[in-house]
């Protein structure tokens, strides 16, 4: 089984929707080791050498947030300026994160058309995160599109937080056990569309 790495990265989880519902499923998980970043550095004072040693010993990284003005929030900007150092996550010795898996749950206020060519965003959600992509693949780590819960504001009332919640469980034990459809995941513009399709029972490399 794949040991995941969950660095959660929320501001205001008092205010959250829905992202500190579906911590809490990541929580749940035997393989999931759960970090809540903003708790952990209140003062952005990141300890490197842990969070690196943390990077070593797991085979997938998760950032979980909120979609903040088309990005991540800011420490989690941070903790990619420090810890993603030149000798160890890329360049030509950098090579402690070659072959583990990265993916991103993340909320968005506007509803799923918004984020399209057609919508009024003109980009979907992958297309935004291209600057996470890049970081990634350049530390030679295999990219999944993001899960996306749309509309977050309204998971409630559209009774759609229960079903966002079992897929997260479902995406969390079939990336630890390889029955994702791995070459299929990576093809998609994010996760949480047409979802089931991506299960396997032969599962895949990643």
């Amino acid at each position: 089984m794949k040991k995941i790495l969950w660095l959660f990265a929320h501001p205001r989880p008092d205010r959250s929707e829905v992202n500190v519902e579906l911590a809490e499923v990541a929580r749940t998980h035997d393989q999931v080791t759960f970090m809540d970043l903003y708790s952990e550095y209140p003062n952005f004072d990141i300890n490197v050498d842990l969070e690196q040693k943390r990077l070593v010993e797991h085979d997938v990284i998760v950032f979980q947030h909120p979609l903040y003005w088309y990005s991540t929030p800011s420490i989690l900007k941070e903790w990619q300026d420090l810890v993603l150092e030149h000798g160890f996550a890329y360049g030509s010795k950098g090579r402690a994160l070659k072959g583990k898996l990265f993916f991103s749950v993340i909320s968005a206020g506007a509803n799923r058309t918004t984020y399209s060519r057609e919508g009024g965003n003109e980009y979907e959600v992958r297309e935004l995160y291209v600057p996470i992509e890049r970081t990634w693949k350049l530390c030679g780590v295999e990219y999944l599109p993001p899960y996306v819960v749309y509309a977050a504001g309204h998971v409630g009332e559209d009774d759609r937080i229960e079903m966002h919640k079992q897929e997260l469980s479902l995406l969390i034990h079939a990336i630890a056990s390889r029955t994702l459809d791995f070459e299929k995941a990576k093809k998609a513009m994010n996760l949480s569309d047409d979802f089931q399709s991506l299960l396997s029972e032969k599962g895949g490399q990643a």
